[in-house]
């Protein structure tokens, strides 16, 4: 069963261009999706109190259809998808007057923190009846990231206390931010689709180094520890940004 969480757009949440970040897109998906399992099942925090379980995103991609501006009103949906083996799948969908403004399919894997083992689909205490799956046609189907050798060093960023949540480790929903930080000519440019893949936490005072590569529609990142393990792999497709449009 979908699950939908209105919300007002916050004027903090808009960038240079009065556009709503893509990292606050994730936000209000992953506000939504706490929301959802709250309602359903209960709370993310008393998941982990009582127990001992942990959802921990795998990859998401998200779809950007059109830009979101300040006090906008609009409605996130989410849904659970068919599990399977260890990857428990989830959607988004966020909307404006009815009309699709994002599009989300995410992976996620339920982490037992007391034995430190993966759950299979099968094993989750909570079920939540599944709706379709999402397809998502303009961003690849994988995210592919090439050897170290052939990206740049983009910069180096410490893991900071505004970016770590009660898990000790950088929050998901502060990657985008961090990619757009490494992007060229950002503030000339918009976020059209976004693809990340989680492969390591980023701990609080760690260094991550941020490798970058320029293609045909945007950028492909990598993020390593201090200690060389690989975190995060990313994409972000961009297109020149030419000025406000003109609003209805």
């Amino acid at each position: 069963m979908k699950f939908t969480q209105h919300y007002t757009v916050k004027w903090h949440d808009t960038d240079v261009n009065r556009r709503v970040r893509p990292a606050q897109l994730l936000m209000y998906m992953q506000e939504t999706a706490g929301a959802h399992f709250s309602h359903e099942a209960m709370s993310l925090d008393e998941m982990r109190d009582t127990k001992g379980l942990a959802f921990l995103l795998s990859s998401i991609s998200i779809c950007i259809y059109d830009a979101l501006y300040a006090y906008d009103e609009i409605d996130v949906q989410t849904w659970v998808c068919e599990g399977r083996g260890l990857s428990y799948n989830r959607c988004f969908c966020i909307l404006r007057n009815g009309q699709v403004v994002a599009e989300a399919a995410s992976v996620w894997a339920l982490l037992d923190l007391n034995t430190h083992r993966l759950l299979k689909a099968e094993e989750e205490p909570f079920h939540i009846e599944p709706e379709n799956n999402l397809q998502l046609v303009t961003l690849p189907k994988r995210l592919r990231v090439p050897a170290l050798e052939h990206m740049e060093l983009a910069g180096e960023r410490q893991i900071v206390y505004s970016d770590i949540d009660y898990n000790g480790h950088m929050n998901n929903t502060h990657y985008p931010d961090l990619f757009c930080d490494y992007t060229p000519d950002i503030c000339g440019k918009s976020v059209t689709g976004m693809m990340f893949s989680f492969l390591h936490e980023a701990s609080y005072g760690h260094v991550l180094k941020v490798y970058r590569m320029e293609t045909e529609d945007g950028y492909l990142f990598r993020t390593v520890d201090e200690n060389g393990t690989v975190c995060t792999d990313a994409f972000l497709r961009t297109e020149p940004f030419t000025g406000l449009e003109k609003r209805e």
